[in-house]
Protein backbone atom coordinates (compact mmCIF):
# COMPACT_ATOMS: atom_id res chain seq x y z
CA UNK A 1 0.00 0.00 0.00
CA UNK A 2 2.85 2.47 1.00
CA UNK A 3 4.30 1.58 -2.30
CA UNK A 4 1.54 2.30 -4.23
CA UNK A 5 1.22 5.70 -2.85
CA UNK A 6 4.37 6.50 -3.14
CA UNK A 7 4.56 5.52 -6.56
CA UNK A 8 1.22 7.44 -7.46
CA UNK A 9 2.93 10.44 -6.13
CA UNK A 10 5.69 9.80 -7.90
CA UNK A 11 4.10 9.74 -10.93
CA UNK A 12 1.93 13.21 -10.04
CA UNK A 13 4.90 14.38 -9.79
CA UNK A 14 6.21 14.04 -12.81
CA UNK A 15 3.12 14.75 -14.40
CA UNK A 16 2.98 17.77 -13.03
CA UNK A 17 6.30 18.72 -13.62
CA UNK A 18 6.06 17.51 -17.16
CA UNK A 19 2.72 19.25 -17.35
CA UNK A 20 4.75 22.79 -16.22
CA UNK A 21 7.27 22.14 -18.64
CA UNK A 22 5.14 21.81 -21.56
CA UNK A 23 4.35 25.99 -21.16
CA UNK A 24 8.42 26.96 -21.11
CA UNK A 25 9.43 28.16 -23.59
CA UNK A 26 13.27 28.26 -25.00
CA UNK A 27 15.58 30.83 -24.11
CA UNK A 28 16.38 33.49 -26.82
CA UNK A 29 19.76 34.47 -26.65
CA UNK A 30 20.02 38.33 -27.14
CA UNK A 31 21.58 40.29 -29.93
CA UNK A 32 24.40 42.13 -29.41
CA UNK A 33 22.42 45.43 -29.42
CA UNK A 34 20.09 44.14 -26.99
CA UNK A 35 22.95 42.82 -24.51
CA UNK A 36 24.27 46.50 -24.93
CA UNK A 37 20.62 47.98 -23.63
CA UNK A 38 20.24 45.20 -20.81
CA UNK A 39 23.98 45.48 -19.55
CA UNK A 40 22.74 49.56 -19.76
CA UNK A 41 19.68 48.58 -17.89
CA UNK A 42 21.27 46.75 -15.47
CA UNK A 43 23.74 49.43 -13.92
CA UNK A 44 21.29 51.64 -13.68
CA UNK A 45 18.85 48.91 -11.65
CA UNK A 46 22.16 48.40 -9.62
CA UNK A 47 23.12 52.30 -9.28
CA UNK A 48 20.73 54.59 -9.39
CA UNK A 49 19.79 57.18 -6.67
CA UNK A 50 15.87 57.09 -6.69
CA UNK A 51 14.84 53.51 -6.22
CA UNK A 52 11.18 54.48 -7.39
CA UNK A 53 12.96 55.40 -11.10
CA UNK A 54 11.08 58.41 -10.92
CA UNK A 55 8.20 56.59 -10.17
CA UNK A 56 8.08 53.84 -13.08
CA UNK A 57 8.20 50.05 -13.35
CA UNK A 58 11.89 49.55 -14.37
CA UNK A 59 11.48 45.96 -15.66
CA UNK A 60 9.00 47.30 -17.41
CA UNK A 61 10.71 49.53 -19.19
CA UNK A 62 13.45 46.78 -19.95
CA UNK A 63 10.66 44.76 -21.34
CA UNK A 64 9.40 47.37 -23.41
CA UNK A 65 12.65 48.58 -25.07
CA UNK A 66 13.64 45.09 -25.85
CA UNK A 67 10.58 44.60 -27.80
CA UNK A 68 11.22 47.44 -30.49
CA UNK A 69 13.68 46.27 -33.23
CA UNK A 70 17.14 46.86 -32.67
CA UNK A 71 19.35 46.60 -36.17
CA UNK A 72 22.28 48.40 -35.28
CA UNK A 73 24.44 49.79 -32.42
CA UNK A 74 22.74 53.45 -33.53
CA UNK A 75 18.96 52.13 -32.40
CA UNK A 76 20.79 50.65 -29.27
CA UNK A 77 22.56 53.88 -28.77
CA UNK A 78 18.69 55.43 -29.29
CA UNK A 79 16.64 53.32 -27.07
CA UNK A 80 19.27 53.30 -24.30
CA UNK A 81 18.65 57.59 -24.34
CA UNK A 82 14.80 57.24 -24.18
CA UNK A 83 15.11 54.58 -21.68
CA UNK A 84 17.22 57.14 -19.54
CA UNK A 85 15.15 60.08 -20.25
CA UNK A 86 12.36 58.68 -18.32
CA UNK A 87 14.09 58.87 -15.20
CA UNK A 88 14.08 62.94 -15.57
CA UNK A 89 17.21 63.42 -14.90
CA UNK A 90 19.57 65.46 -17.04
CA UNK A 91 22.94 64.14 -15.13
CA UNK A 92 21.81 60.69 -16.05
CA UNK A 93 22.84 59.85 -19.45
CA UNK A 94 24.16 58.24 -22.35
CA UNK A 95 28.02 58.83 -24.04
CA UNK A 96 29.05 56.64 -27.33
CA UNK A 97 32.36 55.91 -27.58
CA UNK A 98 33.86 59.14 -28.64
CA UNK A 99 32.16 61.22 -25.75
CA UNK A 100 33.01 58.68 -23.05
CA UNK A 101 36.31 59.26 -24.16
CA UNK A 102 36.38 62.89 -24.03
CA UNK A 103 34.65 63.56 -20.98
CA UNK A 104 37.99 61.96 -19.34
CA UNK A 105 39.72 64.77 -21.00
CA UNK A 106 37.74 67.39 -18.52
CA UNK A 107 38.96 66.68 -15.50
CA UNK A 108 42.93 66.51 -17.04
CA UNK A 109 44.91 67.76 -19.28
CA UNK A 110 43.98 69.56 -22.09
CA UNK A 111 40.69 70.84 -24.18
CA UNK A 112 40.21 71.96 -27.86
CA UNK A 113 36.83 73.87 -28.22
CA UNK A 114 35.71 76.97 -26.30
CA UNK A 115 35.79 76.76 -22.91
CA UNK A 116 32.33 76.58 -21.33
CA UNK A 117 31.53 74.51 -18.52
CA UNK A 118 27.65 73.77 -19.42
CA UNK A 119 24.39 71.91 -17.62
CA UNK A 120 21.21 71.03 -18.63
CA UNK A 121 19.13 73.41 -16.19
CA UNK A 122 17.04 70.82 -14.28
CA UNK A 123 13.86 72.80 -13.76
CA UNK A 124 13.58 74.78 -17.45
CA UNK A 125 15.45 71.43 -19.49
CA UNK A 126 17.41 74.55 -21.09
CA UNK A 127 21.28 74.25 -21.66
CA UNK A 128 23.26 76.66 -19.46
CA UNK A 129 26.55 77.98 -18.94
CA UNK A 130 27.68 77.37 -15.62
CA UNK A 131 30.87 79.56 -16.13
CA UNK A 132 33.52 79.92 -18.97
CA UNK A 133 36.97 78.64 -18.46
CA UNK A 134 39.19 81.42 -17.18
CA UNK A 135 41.44 82.45 -20.52
CA UNK A 136 39.48 80.91 -22.62
CA UNK A 137 38.00 82.03 -26.25
CA UNK A 138 33.80 82.01 -24.45
CA UNK A 139 34.91 84.27 -21.63
CA UNK A 140 36.89 86.32 -23.70
CA UNK A 141 33.91 86.58 -26.19
CA UNK A 142 31.58 87.82 -23.00
CA UNK A 143 29.94 84.50 -22.74
CA UNK A 144 28.47 84.36 -18.85
CA UNK A 145 27.33 82.26 -16.47
CA UNK A 146 23.62 81.13 -16.71
CA UNK A 147 23.32 82.33 -20.18
CA UNK A 148 20.66 80.10 -22.21
CA UNK A 149 22.59 78.35 -25.41
CA UNK A 150 19.69 78.46 -27.49
CA UNK A 151 21.90 77.11 -30.79
CA UNK A 152 24.97 75.91 -31.84
CA UNK A 153 26.41 76.37 -35.56
CA UNK A 154 22.59 77.11 -36.20
CA UNK A 155 21.59 73.72 -34.46
CA UNK A 156 18.85 73.73 -31.65
CA UNK A 157 20.12 72.74 -28.54
CA UNK A 158 16.26 71.85 -27.40
CA UNK A 159 16.92 67.73 -28.25
CA UNK A 160 20.42 67.67 -27.80
CA UNK A 161 22.16 66.06 -24.50
CA UNK A 162 24.92 67.75 -22.86
CA UNK A 163 27.62 65.71 -24.73
CA UNK A 164 25.78 66.44 -28.13
CA UNK A 165 26.16 69.89 -27.00
CA UNK A 166 29.65 69.51 -25.92
CA UNK A 167 30.85 67.99 -28.83
CA UNK A 168 29.09 70.13 -31.09
CA UNK A 169 31.71 73.28 -29.47
CA UNK A 170 34.63 71.28 -29.73
CA UNK A 171 37.05 71.39 -33.11
CA UNK A 172 40.11 72.14 -34.10
CA UNK A 173 42.01 74.88 -33.25
CA UNK A 174 40.95 78.06 -35.04
CA UNK A 175 38.05 77.09 -36.11
CA UNK A 176 35.03 78.97 -35.98
CA UNK A 177 31.68 78.27 -33.92
CA UNK A 178 28.34 80.91 -33.33
CA UNK A 179 26.41 80.22 -30.43
CA UNK A 180 23.06 81.92 -30.03
CA UNK A 181 22.80 82.79 -26.02
CA UNK A 182 19.83 84.36 -23.80
CA UNK A 183 20.39 86.18 -21.35
CA UNK A 184 18.33 87.84 -18.68
CA UNK A 185 17.78 91.62 -19.30
CA UNK A 186 19.27 91.28 -22.51
CA UNK A 187 17.34 89.36 -25.13
CA UNK A 188 19.05 86.87 -28.00
CA UNK A 189 22.26 87.41 -29.67
CA UNK A 190 24.53 85.67 -31.73
CA UNK A 191 28.53 85.14 -30.36
CA UNK A 192 31.11 84.21 -32.67
CA UNK A 193 33.85 82.25 -31.28
CA UNK A 194 36.94 81.16 -33.04
CA UNK A 195 38.43 77.48 -31.13
CA UNK A 196 41.59 77.18 -29.28
CA UNK A 197 43.52 74.85 -27.21
CA UNK A 198 42.47 75.26 -23.35
CA UNK A 199 45.14 74.31 -21.12
CA UNK A 200 43.27 73.54 -17.28
CA UNK A 201 45.57 75.77 -14.76
CA UNK A 202 43.04 75.06 -11.70
CA UNK A 203 44.82 77.26 -8.91
CA UNK A 204 45.91 81.09 -9.58
CA UNK A 205 48.16 82.24 -6.13
CA UNK A 206 49.33 85.62 -5.21
CA UNK A 207 50.73 87.28 -1.94
CA UNK A 208 48.71 91.10 -1.96
CA UNK A 209 48.16 93.83 0.52
CA UNK A 210 45.07 95.52 1.99
CA UNK A 211 44.51 98.85 2.40
CA UNK A 212 45.38 98.47 6.07
CA UNK A 213 48.46 96.62 5.30
CA UNK A 214 47.43 93.47 5.41
CA UNK A 215 49.53 90.60 3.93
CA UNK A 216 46.40 88.79 2.12
CA UNK A 217 46.80 85.23 0.51
CA UNK A 218 44.28 85.68 -2.56
CA UNK A 219 43.55 81.92 -3.98
CA UNK A 220 41.63 81.28 -7.59
CA UNK A 221 40.61 77.69 -7.67
CA UNK A 222 38.65 77.52 -11.26
CA UNK A 223 38.03 73.78 -10.80
CA UNK A 224 38.84 70.72 -9.02
CA UNK A 225 40.59 68.67 -11.59
CA UNK A 226 42.76 66.43 -10.23
CA UNK A 227 46.25 68.29 -10.06
CA UNK A 228 44.04 70.90 -7.74
CA UNK A 229 44.54 69.47 -4.22
CA UNK A 230 48.44 69.17 -4.83
CA UNK A 231 48.84 72.92 -6.53
CA UNK A 232 46.93 74.58 -3.63
CA UNK A 233 48.35 72.84 -1.51
CA UNK A 234 51.96 73.87 -2.96
CA UNK A 235 50.42 77.49 -3.36
CA UNK A 236 49.56 77.88 0.46
CA UNK A 237 52.63 76.01 1.88
CA UNK A 238 54.74 79.23 -0.02
CA UNK A 239 52.19 81.94 1.00
CA UNK A 240 52.37 81.20 4.35
CA UNK A 241 56.55 81.23 4.28
CA UNK A 242 55.81 84.63 2.65
CA UNK A 243 53.97 85.72 5.72
CA UNK A 244 50.00 85.80 4.57
CA UNK A 245 48.17 86.68 7.30
CA UNK A 246 45.28 85.40 5.93
CA UNK A 247 43.32 83.73 2.97
CA UNK A 248 40.48 84.76 0.13
CA UNK A 249 39.66 81.67 -1.65
CA UNK A 250 37.65 82.68 -4.67
CA UNK A 251 35.05 79.88 -5.74
CA UNK A 252 33.48 82.20 -8.11
CA UNK A 253 32.11 80.53 -11.52
CA UNK A 254 33.90 77.24 -10.23
CA UNK A 255 31.82 74.54 -11.86
CA UNK A 256 32.97 71.64 -9.86
CA UNK A 257 34.60 68.58 -10.68
CA UNK A 258 35.94 65.55 -9.13
CA UNK A 259 34.14 64.67 -5.75
CA UNK A 260 37.36 63.25 -4.54
CA UNK A 261 39.35 66.08 -5.17
CA UNK A 262 36.76 69.09 -3.61
CA UNK A 263 37.13 66.57 -0.09
CA UNK A 264 40.97 66.49 -0.43
CA UNK A 265 41.26 70.83 -0.84
CA UNK A 266 38.70 70.58 2.40
CA UNK A 267 41.23 68.82 4.77
CA UNK A 268 43.76 71.57 3.42
CA UNK A 269 42.09 73.87 5.60
CA UNK A 270 40.46 71.62 8.37
CA UNK A 271 41.93 69.88 11.15
CA UNK A 272 39.10 68.11 11.86
CA UNK A 273 35.49 67.70 11.41
CA UNK A 274 32.67 66.07 8.76
CA UNK A 275 33.80 67.40 5.10
CA UNK A 276 30.22 66.27 3.47
CA UNK A 277 27.27 63.14 3.97
CA UNK A 278 26.36 60.87 0.66
CA UNK A 279 23.22 59.14 0.81
CA UNK A 280 22.69 56.52 -2.09
CA UNK A 281 18.99 54.87 -2.70
CA UNK A 282 18.72 52.42 0.05
CA UNK A 283 19.33 56.04 2.31
CA UNK A 284 22.48 55.04 3.86
CA UNK A 285 24.69 57.65 4.52
CA UNK A 286 28.58 57.83 4.33
CA UNK A 287 30.77 60.30 5.23
CA UNK A 288 33.93 61.79 4.66
CA UNK A 289 36.16 63.49 7.41
CA UNK A 290 39.06 65.50 7.44
CA UNK A 291 41.63 64.59 9.75
CA UNK A 292 44.67 67.26 10.25
CA UNK A 293 46.41 68.82 10.16
CA UNK A 294 45.41 71.67 8.38
CA UNK A 295 48.08 73.15 6.41
CA UNK A 296 47.10 76.93 8.41
CA UNK A 297 44.85 78.37 10.82
CA UNK A 298 44.59 81.83 9.62
CA UNK A 299 40.98 83.08 8.80
CA UNK A 300 39.66 82.47 5.26
CA UNK A 301 37.23 84.11 3.37
CA UNK A 302 35.22 82.10 0.60
CA UNK A 303 33.94 84.36 -2.60
CA UNK A 304 31.01 82.04 -4.03
CA UNK A 305 28.47 83.07 -6.91
CA UNK A 306 25.71 81.58 -8.96
CA UNK A 307 28.03 79.69 -11.28
CA UNK A 308 29.97 77.92 -8.39
CA UNK A 309 28.91 74.60 -8.34
CA UNK A 310 29.01 70.69 -7.15
CA UNK A 311 32.51 70.00 -5.99
CA UNK A 312 32.55 73.69 -5.07
CA UNK A 313 29.64 73.42 -2.93
CA UNK A 314 31.04 70.61 -1.18
CA UNK A 315 34.02 72.90 -0.14
CA UNK A 316 32.13 76.25 0.65
CA UNK A 317 29.40 74.30 3.09
CA UNK A 318 31.97 71.79 4.59
CA UNK A 319 34.22 74.86 5.66
CA UNK A 320 31.22 77.32 6.24
CA UNK A 321 29.32 74.38 8.57
CA UNK A 322 32.37 73.97 10.43
CA UNK A 323 33.15 77.76 11.06
CA UNK A 324 36.75 77.57 9.30
CA UNK A 325 35.63 80.47 6.76
CA UNK A 326 32.95 82.57 6.06
CA UNK A 327 30.90 82.82 2.73
CA UNK A 328 30.59 86.04 0.86
CA UNK A 329 28.66 86.88 -2.61
CA UNK A 330 25.99 85.64 -3.85
CA UNK A 331 23.84 81.93 -3.64
CA UNK A 332 25.87 78.63 -5.53
CA UNK A 333 24.49 76.98 -8.25
CA UNK A 334 22.64 74.22 -6.35
CA UNK A 335 24.05 70.49 -7.66
CA UNK A 336 24.12 68.51 -4.43
CA UNK A 337 24.17 64.90 -6.74
CA UNK A 338 26.81 63.05 -7.57
CA UNK A 339 27.53 60.67 -10.33
CA UNK A 340 29.64 58.11 -11.56
CA UNK A 341 30.73 56.59 -15.03
CA UNK A 342 29.91 52.89 -16.24
CA UNK A 343 31.89 51.93 -19.37
CA UNK A 344 29.47 49.50 -21.45
CA UNK A 345 30.80 46.33 -24.08
CA UNK A 346 31.86 48.66 -27.22
CA UNK A 347 33.40 51.56 -24.97
CA UNK A 348 30.27 54.08 -24.84
CA UNK A 349 29.49 54.47 -21.18
CA UNK A 350 27.00 55.86 -18.75
CA UNK A 351 27.01 58.54 -16.69
CA UNK A 352 24.53 57.87 -13.77
CA UNK A 353 23.21 59.75 -10.23
CA UNK A 354 24.29 57.20 -7.97
CA UNK A 355 24.35 59.28 -4.93
CA UNK A 356 23.10 62.72 -3.49
CA UNK A 357 25.38 64.82 -0.63
CA UNK A 358 24.70 66.81 2.63
CA UNK A 359 26.59 69.47 3.87
CA UNK A 360 27.70 68.28 7.67
CA UNK A 361 24.64 70.46 9.31
CA UNK A 362 22.84 68.07 6.72
CA UNK A 363 21.59 70.59 4.19
CA UNK A 364 20.41 69.45 1.34
CA UNK A 365 21.54 71.93 -1.42
CA UNK A 366 20.51 70.79 -4.49
CA UNK A 367 18.22 72.72 -6.75
CA UNK A 368 18.34 75.25 -3.74
CA UNK A 369 22.09 76.31 -3.65
CA UNK A 370 24.07 77.45 -0.05
CA UNK A 371 23.80 80.92 0.71
CA UNK A 372 26.43 83.61 1.57
CA UNK A 373 27.02 84.99 5.50
CA UNK A 374 27.00 88.37 3.49
CA UNK A 375 25.18 88.54 0.35
CA UNK A 376 27.11 90.73 -1.86
CA UNK A 377 25.70 91.35 -5.33
CA UNK A 378 28.25 91.85 -8.25
CA UNK A 379 27.46 92.85 -11.86
CA UNK A 380 29.68 91.12 -14.40
CA UNK A 381 33.55 92.26 -14.63
CA UNK A 382 36.13 91.98 -16.81
CA UNK A 383 38.64 89.31 -16.04
CA UNK A 384 41.29 92.12 -15.96
CA UNK A 385 38.85 93.24 -12.97
CA UNK A 386 38.86 90.27 -10.43
CA UNK A 387 40.02 91.03 -7.42
CA UNK A 388 40.62 94.79 -7.79
CA UNK A 389 38.97 98.29 -7.00
CA UNK A 390 36.15 97.05 -9.21
CA UNK A 391 35.05 93.84 -7.70
CA UNK A 392 32.82 94.37 -4.91
CA UNK A 393 32.64 90.75 -3.32
CA UNK A 394 36.50 91.12 -3.50
CA UNK A 395 36.67 94.25 -1.11
CA UNK A 396 33.75 93.11 0.86
CA UNK A 397 36.13 89.96 1.75
CA UNK A 398 39.25 92.09 2.15
CA UNK A 399 36.84 94.03 5.31
CA UNK A 400 35.84 90.64 6.94
CA UNK A 401 39.13 89.62 6.81
CA UNK A 402 40.33 92.29 8.41
CA UNK A 403 37.56 92.37 10.92
CA UNK A 404 38.59 88.54 11.51
CA UNK A 405 42.38 89.00 11.82
CA UNK A 406 41.58 91.53 13.82
CA UNK A 407 39.92 89.70 16.30
CA UNK A 408 41.92 87.42 16.41
CA UNK A 409 44.81 88.92 16.63
CA UNK A 410 43.01 90.35 20.22
CA UNK A 411 42.04 86.80 21.39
Amino acid sequence: MHKRVFQLGLMLLVTVWMGFCSFCQPAMALTEEQQLVSQAWRIVNRAYVDETFNHQNWYAVRRQTLKQPLPDNKAAYGAIQKMLKSLDDPFTRFLDPQQYRSLQVNTSGELTGVGLQIALNPQTGKLEVVSPIAGSPAEKAGIQPRDRILKIAGISTAQLTLDEAASRMRGPVGSLVTLLIDRDNEGQKEVKIVRDRITLNPVVAQLRSSPQGLSVGYLRLTQFNANAPKDLAHAITNLEKKGADGYILDLRNNPGGLLQSGIEVARLWLDSGTIVYTANRQGILGSFESFGPSLTKDPLVILVNEGTASASEILAGALQDNGRAQLIGETTFGKGLIQSLFELGDGSGLAVTIAKYETPNHRDINKLGIKPDKVVHQQAIQRKQIATKADLQYQAALEMLQKKTVVAGAA
